[in-house]
């Protein structure tokens, strides 16, 4: 949780709105789904563990469900053990740098509509379900109630 915490923190400096634990259309689970505001799709990945990182074998699917694709851990884990192809950010628990570029592989037009669909209703689901129970939830970007 304290890596997520510095990543989301990190993504909405940076103006990206963020679905934590979004399910994907293979079934598999995404740490963090960010929406940048130039509308590109990128999937976090964290490890929490060298272990964690080398049992973990679904991740080159990740890339087929975003624009960008990054792993994310904190200083206890070497930055040197993810692969060079893939984005690096480094979080503290409190904040997260992007040390490494996630190079650009865009996704098809059918797939990138498919989890834009995937994206508004999750996220419409959690902010129903957050009001329902008594959470108020601001209004962003100038939205208005």
């Amino acid at each position: 949780m304290l890596v997520r915490r510095g990543v989301q923190r990190l993504l909405a400096a940076m103006g990206a709105h963020v679905l934590p634990e979004l399910s994907l259309a293979t079934g598999r689970r995404a740490d963090l789904v960010a929406l940048t505001r130039q509308g590109d799709i990128w999937i976090i990945e964290i490890k929490s563990s060298i272990e964690d990182f080398r049992v973990d074998r679904k991740w080159p699917d990740y890339r087929l469900h975003s624009d960008r694709f990054f792993f994310a851990t904190h200083p206890g884990v070497p930055s040197e053990i993810f692969p060079q192809e893939c984005g690096f950010i480094l979080s503290d628990g409190y904040g997260a740098e992007i040390l490494r570029e996630a190079p650009e592989h865009r996704m098809a037009a059918a797939t990138r509509k498919a989890l834009m669909l995937r994206i508004a209703r999750a996220g419409a689901a959690r902010l129903l379900a957050a009001e329902l129970a008594g959470v108020s939830v601001p209004a962003l970007d100038g939205e208005s109630e």
